[in-house]
């Protein structure tokens, strides 16, 4: 559910890579390194990614990724979401060295049955880009829902997007991987508080933030080395924006009344850009 139209929710998270290292969720340790010399040219081309569901979401899909040079294509084709609902989605994972792949139901380290951000981020890895419809790429728009692809009906969303990256996403695009978020455990077809709040920000449901669908680029494992081999550490939530920097974008998910005005101007902002 969205609130009146100004609410925007303009932070995920700010994990440093310290949070999202292997030792939360421990990825196979590997010997040797890889040069990315080479990475730049050779990693020119499309990359396809299948999501398969997180957390019981029956959400599914493909991801398709062209990079030339830069500037990288982004096409999705997702079913099976919340319909009417905004989901954020984003690539993850890192362009140093770390070992970063989808999580599976072990990340549930609490039990409640929900694989949530902060338990799937040691897994994943943080926010490199925030897949927006215009503006903002970073992971500062992580949860930006007003630029956010929004389901339609049938729970279907519908995305492309060209978007220039930095030198280190390029060359290391095969160590990425594709998120999307936005649950409903209860099947009403909205977000709520059926499974409690999200560790995010208090006032915002769990269902609203926690992963819905997750894909590899295809030919990239788990426990692949990435290039510049594998680094460890400790992961936790120690670095999660504070909950004050969400206020203001709780009411965007939790307000009752502008979905559908918000619905249709994604569409508008979606259809602007093709």
């Amino acid at each position: 559910m969205i609130a009146k139209r100004t609410a925007r929710l303009t932070t995920l998270v700010a994990l440093p890579a310290a949070l999202a290292l292997a030792g939360a969720m421990p990825a196979a340790a590997h010997t040797g390194s890889h040069s990315g010399s080479h990475q730049a040219a050779a990693e020119n081309g499309s990359y396809q990614v299948d999501l398969e569901q997180l957390n019981g979401s029956g959400a599914s899909g493909t991801a398709m990724l062209t990079l030339k040079g830069r500037d990288l294509n982004v096409k999705i084709e997702a079913t099976g979401l919340v319909p009417g609902q905004p989901h954020a989605q984003h690539i993850h994972g890192s362009t140093d060295g770390h070992d970063f792949h989808c999580p599976d139901a072990s990340a549930d380290k609490n039990s409640d049955g929900v694989v949530s951000t902060a338990e799937g981020l040691p897994s994943y890895g943080d926010i490199n880009i925030s897949l927006t419809t215009k503006g903002d790429t970073t992971k500062k728009s992580g949860l930006d829902v007003t630029r956010m692809p929004v389901a339609d009906k049938d729970g279907k969303v519908s995305y492309e997007r060209v978007i220039t990256v930095s030198q280190k996403v390029a060359d290391h695009i095969k160590d990425l991987h594709v998120v999307q978020h936005g649950i409903d455990t209860n099947g009403n077809k909205k977000y709520d508080f059926n499974k409690g709040k999200s560790e995010l920000d208090p006032k915002l449901p769990q269902e609203a933030t926690a992963p819905a669908s997750c894909g590899m680029l295809a030919g990239a494992a788990v426990g692949s080395m990435p290039v510049g081999g594998v680094e460890t550490g400790s992961g936790g939530t120690q670095g999660v924006e504070a909950p004050g920097m969400l206020a203001g974008g709780a009411a965007a998910v939790l307000g009752a009344g502008a979905l559908g005005a918000l619905a249709v101007r994604r569409r508008r902002a979606a259809d602007s850009l093709r």
